[in-house]
C-alpha cells in the first residue's frame, strides 16, 4: 500500500474526527441566537508605523501604528468576536516610506516595514487609498504581492502583507480586468449565545469590498494614465454586489478610501461614502481619506447621518482617524432571524477610540506594542540616518505656524525652488513659451491640523534632507499650467476660501480660518505678483488687488504657474486645472527639487527668497479677530514681520489663541 494512499473506512473515520472539532454551521443555528461583533478599523496610518517624528528627530507618543496596535489588542480582549480592516493610505507618508520605495528601493522577497507590523497584528482585509499610487504601479503591484497585467506593473508574486486587499473600482486598461480582487470573503468562528442560553462556535463569513477615490485618474494622472480606468463607486458596488450576494455572506462590509458627502452623487465624486450608504446590500460602512472622525462633530448637521451613534443612512459606519493616532470600533449587535443574521440597530453604536485620551497630551497616551518596533528597526535606523544627509544651511527660520497669516518663509523656499526649475526647463521643451512669465504656487502642507507639532519648522543653521522633507511633506512631482491672468485671479479667489468671511462690526471674537477648507489647499503665488485679499468680502470676490511686476493684471494676459501634480490635474477642484493645460510634467519629485535648490545655494538669506507677495486688505473690527496655533511663537511672528499678532491664551496642551489686527 502505497503510504500516501487512504482507505475508504479511513478517510470516513478522518472525516467524522474533523466535524467533531468543526464549530457549529450557522445554518443550523436556531432564531433567537444572538451575537456581538466588533468591527475594527483602521485608516490614513500613511505608513507611520513607529511614534517618531522624522522632522524634529524626536519620539512623538500622540501618533504611530505600535500605539494603535494596543488599542487593537484591547479592543480584541473587549470583544472576542472580532474583525480587523484598513481602510487605505497606508504605504506612504512618512521618510520610512520614501526611503523603502525611492531611496533604497526595497527588493521584491521582503515586506514592507508597515505591513510587517499589521501582519504582527493580523487584519482580516483591507483596502487601497489615493496615496497608494504615489510611487506607481509597480511598486504598488511589487509591495502588495499582486501581479497586474497594466504597464509597469510587476508580473512576479513579491512579498505582500499577510491579508487580503480588495478593490473593486480600478480596472486595467489592457483587459479591463480588476487590478485587485474586488471582493473576498473572509470566515472567523464566533461566540454565539443560543436561546437556551448556551453557547456555540459558529463560522461568521463577511465579505469585503474595497474602493478607492476615483479622482484619482487626476492626481496620479502621470502613474496612471493610459494604464488603468476607473469607475465609481456607486457604479462599482452595484457591479460587484450580486456576485456577493450569491455566495451568500453573513455580511457585506463596504470599505471605502473616501468620506461623506450629501452634493449630488457623480461618477468622480471624491468623497461618496453617503451615496454608498444607500446602495442595498451594504451592511457596514468603512470610511476614511477625510483625516477626522465618524462619528464626530464635524458630521452633526448632515443629513440622514447619526453622528453620535455612527449611522449613515441607516447604516452602522465609522472612520477612525489619521497617522495611527485612532481606532475605529463598530460595536454590531446580530440576531438570528429567518435562517439568517441581521444587525439590531438599536443595540449597535460606533466610535473612535484615541491613543491619547487628552488630545496633545503625551502622558495620556497609551503604551506603544512593545512587538512593533524591532520588526522595523534596520530600516528605521537607515531612514533616520537618509534624512540627516547635510545638504547646506540657513541664516533664517522657515516655519508655517503663521502661514495663514503672511508669513512665507516655508513657501518661499518652494516657490524659488519651482520657479527656477521651470524657468530652466521650460524654454527647452516649449520654446515658444520662453517669454511667458513664470509663477509659482505652494501650500503650506502642515499647519496644525495634526496638532500642535504639525507644523514645518526648520530653524537657522545646517541643513539636511530632512529640512526639504519638511518644507515639502508630500512626493508629489512638480507640474505647470499655462493660464491667463483671470485664471490666476480665480486661482486666488480660491485659496483664498481658506478664510472665513469677517464682520467689522462685529464685536464678538471671529475665526479667520476656515476649517473646512484644508490648509494645503491655501495656495500662495510668488514670482513677481502681488495681491491683497479683503475678507470682509464673500468668497469668490476676496482679490481686491492684482498686479504683476507693479502693473495691474490685464484678465488676457498669459502666465505659467508652477505647481504639483496634485493641483495642475485638478486636485482640490480649482477653476480651470483639471489637466488639459499642462505644459510641463516633470519626472522629478518637487522634494528632490527643494533639496537640489538648497544643496545650490548652500548659504539661504533672505536675499535668496521672493518677498513676501500678499496681504490683507486694512479692515478695522470691533471686535478681535482669531486663529489658533502652536503655543509660545509670537515671537516667530514678529521676527518675520507680522507685528500685527499678539497671543491672547495658551490652551496647556501646546496650542494658543493668537488675535491679528487686520487694521495694520
Amino acid at each position: 500500500m502505497s503510504p500516501h494512499r487512504t482507505t475508504p473506512a479511513l478517510l470516513a473515520t478522518a472525516l467524522l474526527a474533523a466535524c467533531a472539532l468543526q464549530p457549529l454551521q450557522a445554518s443550523t443555528l436556531p432564531d433567537g441566537a444572538r451575537a456581538t461583533v466588533a468591527i475594527l478599523e483602521t485608516t490614513d496610518i500613511h505608513s507611520n508605523v513607529l511614534s517618531y517624528d522624522y522632522y524634529k528627530q524626536k519620539a512623538d507618543p500622540t501618533l504611530g501604528f505600535e500605539r494603535t496596535a494596543t488599542l487593537i489588542e484591547q479592543a480584541r480582549k473587549q470583544f472576542p468576536n472580532n474583525f480587523l480592516f484598513d481602510s487605505g493610505d497606508t504605504i506612504q507618508g512618512t521618510v520610512l516610506a520614501d526611503w523603502q520605495a525611492q531611496v533604497q528601493r526595497m527588493p521584491c522577497d521582503r515586506e514592507l516595514a508597515i505591513y510587517r507590523a499589521m501582519d504582527a497584528v493580523g487584519y482580516d482585509g483591507g483596502t487601497i487609498g489615493n496615496h497608494e499610487f504615489n510611487y506607481g504601479l509597480g511598486w504598488l503591484s511589487q509591495v502588495t504581492g499582486t501581479p497586474m497585467n497594466v504597464d509597469g506593473g510587476a508580473q512576479q508574486h513579491c512579498a505582500d502583507p499577510h491579508f487580503p486587499l480588495v478593490l473593486a473600482n480600478v480596472d486595467s486598461a489592457r483587459d479591463g480586468a480588476p487590478i485587485f480582487k474586488p471582493w473576498t470573503i473572509v470566515s472567523k468562528p464566533i461566540a454565539v449565545q443560543l436561546p437556551d442560553g448556551k453557547t456555540e462556535n459558529v463560522p461568521l463569513r463577511v465579505a469585503i469590498i474595497g474602493f478607492t477615490p476615483p479622482p484619482i485618474m487626476q492626481w496620479d494622472k502621470q502613474n496612471l494614465a493610459g494604464k488603468v480606468t476607473v469607475d465609481g463607486v456607486v457604479e462599482a458596488a452595484k457591479k460587484y454586489l450580486p456576485q456577493i450576494q450569491a455566495q451568500h455572506p453573513d455580511l457585506v462590509v463596504a470599505v471605502v478610501h473616501g468620506g461623506l458627502d450629501t452634493a449630488p452623487y457623480t461618477p468622480a465624486m471624491e468623497n461618496a461614502g453617503w451615496h454608498l450608504a444607500g446602495v442595498p446590500g451594504i451592511d457596514v460602512l468603512l470610511l476614511g481619506h477625510s483625516h477626522t472622525e465618524f462619528p464626530g462633530p464635524r458630521f452633526a448637521h448632515m443629513q440622514d447621518v447619526d453622528a453620535v451613534r455612527g449611522f449613515v443612512r441607516g447604516v452602522p459606519a465609522v472612520m477612525g482617524g489619521f497617522f495611527g493616532k485612532d481606532l475605529g470600533v463598530i460595536e454590531l449587535a446580530l440576531d438570528r432571524r429567518d435562517g439568517r443574521w441581521t444587525i439590531d440597530k438599536r443595540q449597535t453604536h460606533s466610535e473612535v477610540r484615541p491613543i491619547c485620551s487628552k488630545p496633545g497630551d503625551a502622558a495620556s497616551c497609551v503604551a506603544a506594542d512593545p512587538a512593533i518596533a524591532p520588526l522595523v528597526a534596520t530600516v528605521q535606523q537607515a531612514a533616520v540616518a537618509y534624512v540627516n544627509t547635510p545638504i547646506g544651511a540657513s541664516r533664517i527660520r522657515m516655519s508655517s505656524y503663521f502661514a495663514d497669516e503672511g508669513d512665507m518663509t516655508a513657501l518661499a523656499v518652494v516657490n524659488a525652488a519651482q520657479r527656477d526649475y521651470v524657468r530652466t526647463e521650460l524654454p527647452r521643451l516649449h520654446p515658444e513659451l520662453a517669454n511667458v512669465p513664470v509663477l509659482s504656487a505652494a501650500a503650506a502642507f502642515r499647519t496644525g491640523f495634526g496638532g500642535p507639532d504639525d507644523y514645518t519648522d526648520v530653524a537657522p543653521g545646517p541643513l539636511t534632507l530632512r529640512s526639504a522633507a519638511d518644507l515639502y511633506f508630500y512626493p508629489n512631482t512638480l507640474a505647470a499650467v499655462k493660464i491667463d491672468g483671470a485664471g490666476v485671479k480665480a486661482w486666488l479667489e480660491e485659496s483664498a476660501t481658506r478664510f472665513n468671511r469677517i464682520d467689522p462690526a462685529k464685536t464678538d471674537a471671529q475665526p479667520l480660518i476656515n476649517g473646512h477648507f484644508p490648509g494645503f489647499n491655501f495656495d500662495q503665488l510668488q514670482g513677481g505678483i502681488h495681491y491683497v485679499i479683503d475678507v470682509a468680502k464673500p468668497a469668490g470676490q476676496r482679490i481686491v488687488s492684482l498686479t504683476f511686476d507693479g502693473k495691474p493684471v490685464k484678465p488676457d494676459q498669459p502666465f505659467v504657474v508652477v505647481t504639483n501634480n496634485y493641483r495642475a490635474s485638478g486636485g482640490g477642484r480649482f477653476p480651470g486645472l483639471d489637466g488639459s493645460n499642462i505644459v510641463l510634467a516633470a519626472p522629478d519629485g518637487t522634494r528632490e527639487i527643494v533639496a537640489r535648490w538648497l544643496q545650490q545655494h548652500r548659504d539661504i538669506g533672505m536675499r535668496d527668497l521672493p518677498a513676501r507677495s500678499w496681504r490683507f486688505a486694512k479692515l478695522r473690527t470691533a471686535g478681535p479677530v482669531v486663529f489658533t496655533s502652536a503655543s509660545g511663537k509670537q515671537a516667530i511672528a514678529e521676527t518675520d514681520g507680522l507685528d500685527n499678532i499678539r497671543a491672547l491664551k495658551d490652551h496647556g496642551d501646546g496650542t494658543a489663541t493668537y488675535a491679528i489686527d487686520l487694521s495694520h
